[in-house]
């Protein structure tokens, strides 16, 4: 698999065609009807249901302006703080994430506006950006969450107490985004010089545009919360109220509503092909009992929880930065999750560790998948975008760290969902 994604054949290719010639070596012909059938009663899953939905909803609200509304309300309110601007970028993410639910959408929706921004008030141009690259951890993190979906399937965890899991974390590290920048920024505002001064009613004002995505949001994650509906169920409601937001307010017309339709469509044939090619995966290493073996050899090690949970965190950003967080998903959770139950952790905790790290692995070298999407949109150098990450990705590792050793900011919303 390795070996032809190194020669530069799509990942869906390469791990299909790798994990079919393995299996043919090891079982002959009969493994094909296995995984035909297979394939398809794993696809044959309501929980599915939700991933094209979020997606369209996301590439919905990426096609309006809602991305700016979101940055300018936060400006408004920030605007005399120094490094304000950095952290109503942040906020923007935090908020958007609600909706859009991936983390290079979500930093470049906010980005396109924030960056200009960051320009004209004359803020430190890698500082601006590290902050919006780091900000988008926040996609997954908060619901919805593509990676959570794929993994609720995966792991058979309910997906609505995944989503519930994510929020509490998500808002510490904006927290943990925002507040250091302005501390760094107060003490030197050559970084970030605070803007100038807006009355109360002009803030208040800002607010009546981002109305609109406050209503999305309870829409889908009141109703999963409150035991009104079901995650798929919520993405149909949030998708429907999006599309009338998105037509009322902000004028989309067919060739927009057509451009969202296609672009969707796109990610979630390319998302649903990877599943299948991973399935093919995830057959071998479970008829192989290699997930066995390898608990079986850490019981032999005699790790203690925590070191287990280490080494997995390990692996996991090291794949990030090689891997999009998807494949690995889809390779990796048959593997780890047997060895997280086996320590005596909670699946659903995990699933929310799992998420960060995949997340943060999007912005470690050498592939760092985020940072050479943002170069190509934001025309930005490469090396100034590796150096502008790096205090960020600190924070970001003692965010990890922090979650990793209080899971109980990950479980205890969840545990208080309505009729659970």
């Amino acid at each position: 698999m390795f070996l032809l994604m190194m020669l530069g054949v799509p990942i869906v290719y390469s791990l299909g065609f790798s994990s079919l010639l393995a299996g043919l070596i090891a079982y002959g012909g009969s493994v094909l009807p296995k995984l035909g059938m297979g394939a398809f009663h794993f696809m044959y899953n309501i929980n599915w249901t939700a991933l094209p939905l979020f997606v369209l909803l996301g590439e919905v609200m990426a096609s309006t302006a809602m991305g700016d509304d979101l940055f300018n309300a936060g400006s408004k309110w920030l605007s005399r703080v120094p490094g304000g601007l950095v952290g109503a970028a942040v906020v923007g993410e935090a908020v958007g994430s609600a909706v859009i639910g991936t983390s290079l959408a979500t930093i470049i929706v906010v980005g396109k506006t924030a960056i200009p921004a960051f320009e004209k008030h004359g803020y430190n141009h890698k500082m601006g950006l590290g902050a919006l690259l780091a900000g988008g951890v926040l996609g997954p993190l908060i619901p919805p969450s593509t990676t959570m979906i794929i993994y609720g399937v995966l792991a058979e965890e309910s997906i609505g107490q995944l989503f519930m899991a994510g929020i509490i974390p998500g808002l510490i590290l904006a927290l943990m985004l925002i507040v250091p920048v302005i501390l760094w920024c107060w003490w030197k505002p050559q970084y970030g010089p605070a803007g100038q001064s807006y009355t109360w009613k002009e803030k208040f004002r800002s607010l009546r545009n981002i109305w609109p995505t406050f209503l999305v949001i309870v829409a889908i994650l009141g109703s999963i919360y409150f035991g009104i509906a079901t995650p798929t169920e919520s993405a149909g409601v949030g998708t429907v109220i999006m599309v009338i937001i998105a037509i009322t307010l902000y004028r989309m017309r067919w060739k927009g509503l057509k451009k969202a339709l296609i672009e969707a469509t796109m990610v979630n044939a390319m998302i649903m092909f990877l599943c299948l090619s991973a399935y093919f995966f995830t057959y071998l290493i479970g008829s192989s009992n290699i997930a066995v073996k390898i608990g079986e050899l850490i019981s032999w090690m005699h790790l203690p929880p925590l070191a287990v949970i280490l080494m997995i965190n390990v692996v996991l950003i090291i794949l990030g930065g090689f891997i999009d967080p998807i494949t690995i998903t889809l390779l990796t959770v048959p593997i780890f999750l047997p060895l997280i139950i086996q320590a005596g952790y909670d699946p659903l905790w995990f699933g929310v560790v799992f998420t960060i790290n995949t997340e943060i692995g999007l912005l470690y070298p050498p592939i760092g998948e985020n940072i050479f999407a943002v170069k190509s949109v934001f025309k930005t150098k490469t090396s100034d975008l590796f150096r502008a990450i790096a205090p960020f990705l600190a924070i970001e590792t003692v965010f990890l760290l922090i979650i990793v050793l209080w899971p109980s900011l990950s479980l205890w919303l969840p545990a208080h969902m309505m009729g659970n």
